[in-house]
């Protein structure tokens, strides 16, 4: 995964976020930072307090974004909505540019502490990303309407009785959450579940025979229990007796055997185990 980070000048925010996640060490990750305006040392308040944290930025000098950069990047994270709605005003992939934490104000100007509160807010939203799985091949969302034609061949492909277009669509309609898993942009994986009175209830967890053994399933697992960890009491699942792969998996996640529903399943008939993973 190629990432550019981006502010006015990089001078200040930009290097900062370039060699934190250099220093993360992530498999797969090439990170650059470029600048609106270029041609100077990254800014001594910036290395002094990047020192602080261990990260050497000393011979950072600022460059200008290009074409060639934009083009080659699967992530542009910009440090203000500014920056990333005048890349947008140049015809750029809104889809692939995005702002670190909302936005970062620019430190430039002010004095040591500001920058060190700047550099928190940076490790901090970068932090967020990684655990968020940002950085990762897979990438998971919240379906919207337009995907529901995508999750139902996924049905089609992974189940005997799949859910039709109209039962998903009438089931995301009433309240059901649609996580996807997107690889290069393809729906590679699904996840339902329903929320109700603080309790979660997965529907379905799916993901294409061709992207299986890749982590979509683990990805999509984490991603469901960050989001819901705050917000509800336990989710619950039911799996197959004779699926030890999605079972053993559910187990790495915390998920528990809390009991059994008898012929369940059809085609073939087979007994559900009941799991649940309680946050409280």
């Amino acid at each position: 995964m190629n990432v550019i980070f981006i502010c006015t000048g990089n001078t200040c925010r930009s290097p900062m976020a370039e060699g934190y996640l250099k220093s993360k060490n992530l498999d797969d990750v090439t990170v650059i930072s470029r600048g609106f305006s270029a041609g100077e040392p990254a800014n001594s308040k910036s290395v002094a307090v990047m020192n602080e944290a261990w990260i050497d930025i000393s011979n950072h000098v600022s460059s200008c974004i290009t074409e060639n950069d934009i083009k080659s990047a699967d992530a542009i994270i910009c440090m203000t909505q500014s920056h990333k709605q005048l890349l947008i005003a140049s015809g750029y992939d809104k889809n692939n540019i995005y702002v670190l934490s909302g936005g970062i104000p620019d430190p430039f100007g002010c004095d040591i502490d500001t920058y060190r509160k700047c550099r928190d807010s940076i490790f901090a939203g970068i932090d967020k990303l990684i655990n968020d799985g940002f950085f990762d091949e897979t990438k998971i969302d919240v379906a919207t309407p337009e995907d529901i034609a995508d999750i139902a061949n996924i049905e089609k492909a992974c189940f005997s009785c799949p859910w039709s277009e109209n039962a998903i669509r009438e089931s995301m309609t009433a309240g059901t959450a649609f996580y996807v898993a997107r690889i290069d942009n393809k729906i590679a994986g699904y996840m339902g579940l329903s929320k109700i009175a603080g309790e979660g209830y997965v529907t379905n967890i799916a993901v294409l025979p061709e992207y299986r053994r890749k982590g979509v399933g683990k990805a999509l697992l984490q991603h469901v229990i960050n989001d819901c960890e705050t917000r509800l009491e336990f989710i619950s699942l039911e799996v197959r007796v004779s699926n030890d792969s999605a079972i053993s998996l559910y187990n790495k996640f915390g998920f528990v055997e809390a009991g059994r529903r008898k012929r369940f399943y059809t085609n073939p008939d087979e007994d559900a185990l009941i799991m649940t993973k309680t946050f409280i």
